[in-house]
């Protein structure tokens, strides 16, 4: 049988949104994230980071750095007992200065390619798992992955639920004040996934 995962955003939903993390430096892990996670990994749900680092094709920093900001993210969470199961990011945009980069691909979110290449490669079922993250791209890529989305109000997201959300037909199935909170619904409500 597949396993449950919970799909993460990074900037905003796990670290603060600060624009571009363009150094290690800047990557600051969000109060309770490593506990939120932990609780996710004890609940046995595979835990998945994706996010979009348009910051590559638009030549602000090398792919490395986002290599590295990573390992530092999931060495930060481990070192609270939290664990992350894959880190799929997406480095295109469709209008990049990098030429090698600048991709209609279908990893950008909203388009669903960073779930749908994590749940092949890590043996995930779809229809019993979530995705958490600060903006409507990521509960619309969560709506066309076939997961339930949820909106956490850290990062962008508190501004999308007040100006943009009322004004859309995505809507999460939750909005959540921050990942702990959103881990809390999730637990509650897993046994209806």
């Amino acid at each position: 049988m597949a396993d449950r995962a919970v799909f993460l955003d990074r900037d905003g939903t796990l670290n603060e949104q600060m624009g571009y993390i363009n150094h290690p430096s800047r990557l600051v892990i969000l109060p309770g994230v490593s506990r939120a996670v932990r609780r996710l990994n004890q609940a046995g749900f595979k835990v998945v980071v994706i996010s979009n680092q348009s910051g590559v094709a638009r030549g602000y920093f090398p792919e490395k750095l986002v290599d590295e900001v990573n390992q530092d993210l999931a060495a930060g969470l481990a070192g609270e007992g939290a664990r992350l199961d894959g880190v799929y990011v997406c480095l295109h945009h469709p209008s990049a200065e990098v030429p090698a980069y600048a991709v209609d691909c279908d990893c950008r979110k909203p388009k669903p390619g960073l779930i749908l290449r994590a749940a092949r490669e890590l043996d995930l079922e779809l229809k019993r798992s979530y995705a958490v993250g600060d903006r409507l791209a990521d509960v619309d890529c969560a709506w066309r992955a076939g997961v339930r989305g949820i909106l956490v109000r850290t990062g962008y997201g508190r501004g999308e639920e007040k100006y943009l959300l009322p004004a859309t037909k995505i809507q999460p199935d939750f909005v959540a004040e921050d990942l702990s909170e959103a881990v809390d619904w999730i637990l509650a409500n897993q046994s209806e996934s």
